[in-house]
């Protein structure tokens, strides 16, 4: 079916409290969908669907691949975000992509040698993960994922001398983290304030801007995941939790 064609890809985010939708044609991205942090995925996913569909000029049964975040991320947000991907691609008999979150905020912060993702996951905690981004696009994970408390994360890496930082996560601690690279005698900049931020040769910790619609990078690493042959079955496609659900733990 992908045989010389520009797949149409359609991505779902839910890993975050907003989560999105995109739609692409290949590298032309046709439609995003941001989504509400105040209301459940389970309340609106289907009718941001209709919408970038109807913003891409589209039907669903034109898409030919269905991406998907599958985390870490919430629990919640995870199920029904895979459900719904599993569900159309099952029905139309399209293969899916599982693309991991953290990989698609390292992607959306750019090329770097060494990008650290990361993305709250409740009671002050957050997941992490350190990776490289190829001038491509491609994203190259450098540890596995955790599940952390950020004052133990900084500790961890403190030793990194040049350290991207990139996610929701390090937005809601840049505080602690600008502390930190300042104690350990490195630079630290808010990328999103310098319009041409300056290069450094010595050691520097940055913050990247955020990206609100995450589903575009999903589906930008989507497409390279097809290119490499790297599809599933809708039955295939699973989630990536990294800590148990509270439920589990409460057991």
């Amino acid at each position: 079916m992908l045989a010389n064609k520009t797949p149409l890809i359609l991505s779902i985010e839910t890993a975050t409290r907003a989560g999105s939708i995109a739609i692409s044609r290949g590298e032309t991205l046709l439609a995003a969908q941001t989504g509400d942090a105040s209301v459940s995925h389970s309340a609106h996913l289907l009718q941001q669907v209709r919408n970038a569909l109807e913003e891409a000029g589209v039907p669903l049964n034109a898409i030919d691949i269905f991406a998907a975040s599958t985390g870490p991320g919430s629990f919640t947000g995870l199920r029904i975000g895979l459900a719904t991907v599993k569900s159309f691609a099952a029905t139309l008999g399209r293969p899916c992509v599982g693309v991991q979150t953290l990989h698609a905020i390292a992607h959306a912060a750019g090329e770097s040698k060494r990008t650290l993702a990361l993305l709250p996951a409740g009671r002050g905690e957050v997941y992490a993960q350190l990776l490289k981004v190829e001038q491509s696009g491609d994203v190259h994970p450098l540890d596995s994922p955790i599940h952390i408390a950020p004052h133990k994360l900084l500790e961890k890496v403190k030793s990194e001398t040049n350290l991207r930082w990139a996610g929701e996560g390090a937005h809601v601690h840049a505080e602690a983290i600008e502390a930190q690279a300042l104690a350990q005698g490195f630079l630290f900049r808010d990328e999103s304030q310098h319009v041409h931020p300056e290069r450094s040769s010595g050691q520097l910790w940055t913050l990247a801007p955020t990206q609100n619609v995450l589903a575009i990078d999903v589906g930008k690493l989507a497409l390279l995941r097809v290119r490499s042959g790297e599809v599933v079955s809708a039955e295939q496609l699973s989630a990536i939790y990294v800590r148990p659900s509270d439920a589990e733990l409460n057991e």
